[in-house]
């Protein structure tokens, strides 16, 4: 599987660790940078180079790291076909990946260390998404909706 990792300065210090457990785990790691440190780069630049990746193809799966791993999911899920999900624990990443077909995983490298990360990239690039009945109908709704556009009105 071939897994776009991207990170601004906040995640850049753990990139290298969730880089070599892709590799590690036998795929192919995809570095979007960044690829040296700039306290003033922006974590929506990284965001949406990895969640592009993933919407159009040319990887099929994707990790984000910032400070907190919200502001890249935010961003992550801007983009059609994505699903980004906060993960800082392996329950959450192998769930959010069988029972929502989560594709971009965003991780807080200022709340979770290597060892922790090591753990949850193994537990995100080792699930598959079940497909259950249940599962499949929840997704075609979220797909529905993306699809829609604004509904808030």
């Amino acid at each position: 599987m071939k897994i776009a990792v991207g990170a601004d300065h906040a995640g850049l210090p753990l990139k290298e660790t969730v880089i070599a457990r892709i590799a590690a785990l036998a795929h192919t790691p995809v570095d979007l940078g960044a690829h040296e440190y700039d306290a003033n780069d922006d974590y929506p630049d990284f965001a949406l180079a990895v969640a592009s990746e993933v919407a159009q193809g040319r990887a099929d799966r994707g990790v984000v790291l910032c400070g907190s791993g919200v502001g890249a999911s935010i961003v992550a899920n801007k983009v059609r076909g994505v699903r980004a999900g906060v993960c800082h624990d392996t329950y959450s990443a192998r769930q959010g990946v069988e029972h929502d077909d989560m594709n971009v995983l965003c991780i807080g490298s200022r709340i979770i260390g290597s060892a922790i990360a090591d753990s949850v990239i193994a537990a995100f690039v080792g699930a598959t998404f079940t497909g259950e009945e249940r599962h499949a109908r929840r997704l075609e709704k979220v797909k529905a909706i993306e699809a829609s556009g604004d509904l808030s009105e």
